[in-house]
């Protein structure tokens, strides 16, 4: 992880934001963490680096302990880049079966422990940031000042997914409704929305007026 800091922020200063794939939580985060000059943390890259590790490694998703032990080789910098091993896995990480693998590794309690710990560290590091995923808010930092719960119906993120992909909208609203409930219903960590966290719809809206949405929310409770 980088080891930069923040020196306007006394403590660190996280915004946690959570939600199902496909929902706009990066376009969201990364906009966001530009208007407050924060850094910016991709969970889901780490889980989607060491699920495509394992795939190209012929490890088994099975075999807790060998992706267990890929999650401790993780390593990352803040430019995106992603290595597993010490091979680079940048390139490979937004595939679709680069998602699929990440929601099979992230049923894994080890490789979600060793992960959060980075994750945590590298808020540390940082003084806070804006940090998405799929447990931010409920699991790695419980006491965020910030909370966002961001989602979109399946058939609007699939049909982003798909001009992305180019593949035929039904069968990615399909693997989108199966990917939701496999994160939902893990025993590890499931995806949820707290009690405390906002709910944010971006089916319909641009992505400015959701971000100056979120920053009056911020600056009210800060």
């Amino acid at each position: 992880m980088g080891t930069g800091t923040n020196d306007s922020l006394p403590a660190p200063m996280v915004i946690a934001i959570d939600g199902p794939a496909g929902a706009g939580k990066s376009t969201v985060g990364r906009a966001l963490a530009t208007r407050l000059g924060l850094a910016y943390l991709d969970t889901g890259a780490q889980f989607r680096a060491v699920g495509v590790a394992a795939l190209h490694g012929g490890i088994s998703f099975d075999d807790d302990r060998a992706c267990a032990d890929l999650a401790k080789s993780f390593e990352a910098t803040d430019d995106g880049h992603v290595w597993v091993e010490g091979i680079d896995y940048t390139s490979l990480i937004r595939t679709p079966e680069a998602g699929q693998a990440a929601s099979k590794v992230a049923v894994i309690p080890s490789v979600r422990t060793n992960l959060a710990e980075r994750q945590r560290a590298w808020a540390t590091a940082h003084g806070g940031g804006v940090i998405e995923g799929r447990d931010i808010g409920s699991v790695v930092f419980p006491d965020a000042v910030l909370k966002l719960y961001i989602t979109a119906s399946a058939e609007v993120r699939g049909a982003r997914r798909s001009a992305e992909t180019g593949e035929h909208v039904d069968e990615v609203i399909a693997s989108i409704r199966e990917r939701d409930h496999r994160d939902k219903n893990r025993d590890a960590a499931p995806l949820t929305a707290t009690s405390d966290s906002v709910r944010v719809d971006t089916s319909d809206r641009p992505v400015n007026d959701i971000v100056e949405e979120i920053l009056h929310l911020l600056k009210e409770r800060t």
